[in-house]
């Protein structure tokens, strides 16, 4: 997810899409414990999807 699409969603929506996301990405890694996924970097961008997320809803909580 691109930080420009992370900008667009409310509040709500943030905190409803890292809790999507914190899931799959902990899915993604027991699968992968298991048996190799097909690719990999899908571990890698899921993290960095949750750190954007983070980091946004975050900042617009200090404000």
């Amino acid at each position: 997810m691109k930080y420009t699409q992370i900008k667009e969603l409310t509040a709500a929506e943030l905190a409803e899409r890292l809790a999507e996301e914190k899931a799959n990405y902990t899915n993604m890694k027991l699968a992968h414990a298991l048996s190799p996924v097909e690719n990999p970097m899908q571990i890698r961008e899921a993290r960095k999807t949750i750190a954007r997320l983070s980091t946004e809803l975050s900042t617009r909580s200090e404000e």
